[in-house]
């Protein structure tokens, strides 16, 4: 037996209630927002000057040429990558912008690697990096 009521058309339903904004945007707001709470911060040229010296400081003496040491070995620098997308592929962290490529030189077989770890007052350096070029004397 069919029902004896008509079933509602879509347009006399009436519309679903919208629930509470959440913190974050979703898409409803208007305006021309990033849809995060906090926009993020674009850098100026002071924010960049302190980044670099706050890079310049966690790299620290580990320049091409220069070798240190610490607990985990002796180390030669082969090359410093500053390009933060270059030195996030190298150490396989998205947070990275430097990265150190280095050779131990105690082991007779020592590869390069890529090191991302800042200067301490653990490690010490045993012979400086050459700031000009010239033969090696």
């Amino acid at each position: 037996m069919t029902s004896m009521t008509l079933p509602a058309r879509a347009e006399t339903r009436p519309p679903l209630p919208i629930r509470p904004t959440p913190h974050e945007r979703d898409g409803r707001q208007g305006g021309a927002g990033t849809g995060r709470p906090h926009p993020q911060q674009h850098m100026t040229a002071g924010r960049r000057a302190a980044d670099l010296a706050r890079v310049e400081k966690e790299i620290g003496p580990r320049l091409p040429g220069a070798i240190y040491q610490n607990v985990d070995g002796r180390f030669e620098v082969l090359a410093l990558v500053t390009d933060p997308a270059d030195a996030a592929a190298l150490l396989r962290r998205d947070s990275a912008r430097w990265a150190v490529i280095v050779r131990d030189t105690l082991r007779p077989d020592g590869q390069p690697f890529a090191v991302g770890s800042v200067w301490t007052t653990s490690d010490y350096l045993i012979r400086p990096a050459r700031t000009a070029y010239a033969p090696a004397v």
